[in-house]
């Protein structure tokens, strides 16, 4: 009752200035970056270099899912009337979710590391054309201790922005220097059909990876992190917060259906299967040579890298939120943040160090195994999806502010259209 009327008391008016509301934005754009990591940059291309535009319909509910359940969970931080985490408000609907949730993002943000740390270690080995990528991954991972270790992360996380910014454009020109079929592009969105199975992976492999990659991923659950650090609380913040996430995912679409034209167009023509990283750069390096080439091996390091550092770092936040729901005694002895717990440490360390044996020459290359653990997200929507759905309907726990009958219907859908694939490409490895 007291949250509800803080929110009421503080309803301000909005600043009206563009750039006065963009100076605002933040935790969107750094929570879709790492969500997406290399997930989409993989899928995107994988997608369009295989199956052309027959899979667009799925990137574009897909992205709308995406912005559903990004924006619930945000709201819910910034809206609760009881001052909740995402956490705390599932372990409200089950108690056995706290559980589920902390070994879900444990367990993804190892392998979300492992094929991060692979990829970034590959890069760099072509980028210096020196050493064996496991060398470079081990690099990335000592790198990374001492950013973690000596807090200089925001050093050199422009360099990394710098880097993915311009990736983003050698796409985003080569994409509209192919002059993409806009008719194609206009059927595969609205076609919901399925191909057949022609590419190096099968099609239901790759549906099942653009759902987790870009829907699905238990990395949703850092945006409500960010907002929490942000401080955004109350009824004043929910147009700044919708707007932020909102601003986000059309930074994702650029980035996917640029990514996505470039498969199409470029590397589909010219016979080329993505199923590794230097398959992807061909897209540049083809037209603009050993510098497109250096560009994209730059961004594809930023993006990567930027995952890494951002996995490893907020992780642990929701992991030790879920211990303390298990285990209250240690809220109670270490507080509300959540670094301030020795777990936190460990649980850190154990994201960051142990993917590293993935890199190991023999293990799985960087892109077979994005697909793989980017499905794999999608196999745990159906439970995050329903928790969401009970807890962003409680009146004790939004009020007037529950979800819409429209954002009730597309957890609905996406629950049945995750179960579906899931089946399907189970079915499909047998």
């Amino acid at each position: 009752m007291e949250q509800e009327e803080d929110n009421k008391a503080t309803v301000a008016t909005p600043d009206k200035a563009f750039m006065g509301r963009i100076r605002k934005f933040g935790p969107g754009i750094v929570a879709v970056l790492s969500m997406m990591g290399a997930g989409d940059l993989v899928t995107a291309s994988v997608s369009g270099s295989s199956y052309g535009y027959n899979l667009m319909w799925l990137l574009a509910l897909s992205l709308v899912v995406r912005f559903v359940i990004v924006n619930l969970m945000g709201r819910y931080q910034v809206l609760n009337l009881k001052g909740n985490t995402i956490v705390e408000g599932y372990s409200d609907v089950s108690k056995y979710y706290p559980w589920f949730i902390g070994i879900a993002i444990l367990v993804s943000g190892h392998f979300f590391n492992a094929y991060m740390i692979t990829g970034a270690g590959e890069a760099l080995s072509w980028v210096f054309n020196i050493g064996h990528p496991f060398l470079w991954s081990c690099a990335v991972v000592l790198f990374s201790l001492f950013v973690i270790g000596h807090n200089v992360y925001n050093t050199i996380e422009n360099l990394l922005k710098v880097l993915l910014t311009l990736m983003t454009i050698a796409f985003l020109g080569l994409a509209i220097y192919s002059v993409p079929d806009l008719g194609g592009i206009a059927r595969g969105t609205v076609g919901f059909g399925i191909p057949r199975n022609t590419g190096a992976f099968g099609v239901f492999a790759v549906a099942l990876s653009l759902i987790g990659a870009v829907a699905g991923s238990m990395a949703n659950f850092l945006y409500p992190y960010f907002v929490k650090e942000k401080d955004w609380k109350g009824v004043r913040y929910k147009k700044t917060q919708r707007n932020d996430i909102m601003f986000g995912i059309c930074a994702a679409i650029v980035i996917n259906l640029a990514v996505w034209v470039v498969g199409a167009e470029i590397l589909s023509p010219n016979n080329i299967e993505v199923s590794s990283l230097e398959d992807i750069s061909k897209a540049l390096s083809l037209h603009l040579g050993n510098f497109g080439a250096i560009v994209f091996y730059l961004g594809a390091f930023g993006i990567l890298y930027s995952s890494v550092i951002g996995y490893a770092n907020g992780f642990p936040k929701i992991i030790v939120d879920c211990l303390h729901m298990i285990r209250p005694e240690r809220r109670e002895k270490f507080g509300q943040k959540f670094d301030d717990d020795p777990w936190f440490k460990w649980f850190s360390l154990f994201i960051l160090v142990s993917p590293v044996v993935w890199s190991i020459p023999g293990m799985p290359g960087f892109v077979e195994m994005a697909i793989f653990v980017t499905g794999m997200q999608a196999v745990v929507v159906p439970i995050t999806a329903i928790g969401l759905m009970i807890l962003v309907n409680k009146s004790s726990h939004l009020g007037e502010h529950k979800a819409s009958v429209t954002e009730n219907i597309v957890l609905i859908l996406t629950t049945a259209l995750a179960i579906w694939v899931s089946i399907e490409a189970v079915v499909g490895w047998f």
